[in-house]
């Protein structure tokens, strides 16, 4: 049960006479109402009230049933429209026969002003008040003010016009000492002779509500009058009764807001831990506590010096540039170094996390054939048909799939640069400007396609073309990397920044039970 659950149940408690005891001594409410029409005479003969044409007055007959008098006609039965049992203490009544609902005067929003006389305008009842309040926050000119019409302490203040039918009407009851000026579109109930947070508790109540609904007219704005919310028919118990009710109801709140707040924290909670179960699993993943280690796969130091050597192999055939700076990293004395042009460093304080003692550290571009960023000023070849050309829309935030629901194609020139930015399976696009760190992994057998240069591609050597280097870049030690080393006022990312990322390596066989680890486990969190 939500919190705004448990508070409609306490509320329609309260006005069915079932959340706090009766008492015997107290004054039953058909002496309470008989003074108050007595009361609502005067006004009327005062002046200070409007006179009803059709007055109702409801009583129980012989049979215990309650009838009804509508004007000068006869009484009739109204057993049906009773919506639930009340109290003996208790009497059914008319909203309007309860002194008048009086509809305030037109205050426009460039009309308030930063002090002068106190006013409410209908929206605040929506947006700054609530149940009960006892100052104003908007004001007008005093010449403005004695034009308006004004409430006093008790009234209840009710919007006539709203965005949804559940919402309007919505009640608010002034218990200050001043007079307010009233808005437009707003109506307050004046000279009701009730305990005014008993009436504002029971205009909440679901039942209340639910007239309100079927009362309201209109879908996009909602419109009710004063007329027809004088229809209602409500539940009156005794004065004393309607505080002790309202004195539960405000102890109850103060357990209500700390069992929203509960429930706020728990929905919270539940919302985010799939993404949070998914940030786990990947840093278990990269630091080898997902799976377990085989002490028959080949070490990492085995694949990465293989791939060392593939990799010279295709600079001396000109298929791909020599590194500026070859990076080799090895363990030595239980710590880690980096050979880095020739020269040795430790490199301890760079290690983030411990990794098994098959695994190695490298560097990113030490197993990559290239890194590069995408073709400048293609606009000029945008095109209905021809190759795809992939843009940072088209890459995912906490993925790696490739979003193609609005796609870019160009036609490529002949003269103009194509093969560097062309892509190939196994490639791993990286946004570095912007939004730097999102991914696209190309499949295999994807069409023609280029990128843009607000991306770079990376492209592994075979070895590791597979979903383990993807998947490392989306932890959150791999986002604090690239999200801490960004510059400019674009937020850009240099290639020789993610050349420099440090990489756990496992053994092939282990990348391999890594990846379908992980899918596993992502595909059952999706059934959470």
């Amino acid at each position: 049960m939500t919190g705004q659950q448990l508070k409609n149940s306490i509320l329609q408690m309260a006005v069915q006479g079932k959340l706090v005891p009766q008492d015997p001594n107290d004054e039953p409410a058909s002496v309470l109402l008989e003074r108050i029409r007595k009361e609502k005479e005067q006004l009327i003969k005062e002046g200070k009230i409007k006179k009803e044409k059709t007055p109702s007055y409801i009583f129980r007959g012989a049979d215990n049933l309650p009838y009804e008098k509508v004007g000068k006609s006869e009484p009739v039965c109204i057993a049906d429209e009773v919506p639930f049992d009340i109290p003996e203490s208790w009497e059914w009544v008319r909203i309007s026969s309860l002194g008048s609902i009086v509809r305030g005067s037109g205050i426009k929003r460039t009309e308030t002003v930063e002090s002068g006389k106190p006013c409410v305008r209908y929206g605040e009842l929506y947006t700054t008040y609530h149940t009960s309040f006892n100052q104003a926050v908007s004001f007008v000119s005093e010449e403005l003010f004695e034009r308006c019409k004004h409430f006093s302490y008790g009234d209840i203040l009710m919007t006539l016009t709203g965005e949804n039918k559940p919402d309007i009407a919505k009640a608010v009851v002034y218990l200050g000492n001043d007079l307010i000026a009233a808005g437009g579109d707003l109506a307050y109930w004046t000279a009701h002779g009730m305990n005014p947070l008993y009436l504002t508790y029971l205009m909440a109540s679901p039942y209340v509500v639910g007239r309100k609904v079927n009362l309201a007219t209109g879908d996009i704005i909602v419109h009710i009058s004063g007329d027809k919310l004088g229809t209602i028919l409500i539940p009156i118990p005794p004065l004393s009764e309607q505080q002790r009710i309202v004195d539960k109801i405000l102890e109850a709140e103060v357990k209500l807001a700390e069992y929203t707040g509960k429930e706020n924290s728990l929905n919270l909670l539940q919302k985010n831990f799939p993404d949070a179960l998914k940030k786990s699993i990947l840093q278990w993943a990269v630091q080898g506590k997902l799976v377990p280690q085989d002490p028959a796969d080949e070490p990492a130091s085995i694949l990465l010096e293989r791939i060392r050597a593939e990799k010279q192999k295709l600079v001396a055939e000109g298929k791909i540039k020599k590194d500026k700076h070859e990076s080799v990293i090895f363990r030595r004395d239980n710590s880690h170094y980096e050979k880095l042009d020739g020269i040795e460093r430790c490199i301890d304080d760079e290690i983030p996390f411990d990794i098994p003692e098959s695994w190695m550290w490298t560097r990113l571009g030490s197993i990559t054939e290239l890194i590069t960023s995408g073709s400048r000023d293609w606009a000029k070849y945008y095109a209905e048909t021809g190759a795809l050309f992939l843009r940072m829309g088209n890459l995912s935030k906490d993925s790696f799939d490739l979003r193609l629901n609005n796609i870019q194609r160009v036609q490529v020139p002949k003269k103009a640069e194509g093969i560097r930015t062309a892509l190939q399976a196994g490639d791993l696009l990286f946004s570095i400007t912007g939004e730097v760190g999102m991914l696209g992994l190309i499949p295999d057998k994807f069409e023609t396609a280029y990128i843009n240069q607000h991306t770079a591609i990376l492209r592994f050597l075979p070895a590791l073309r597979n979903k383990y280097i993807p998947y490392f870049l989306l932890t959150e030690h791999a986002k604090k990397c690239y999200k801490g080393n960004q510059h400019g006022i674009k937020n850009s990312f240099r290639l020789d920044a993610i050349c420099d990322i440090l990489v756990p390596i496992p053994s092939s066989q282990e990348q391999k039970k890594i990846v379908d680890r992980i899918e596993e486990l992502f595909n059952k969190i999706t059934l959470i």
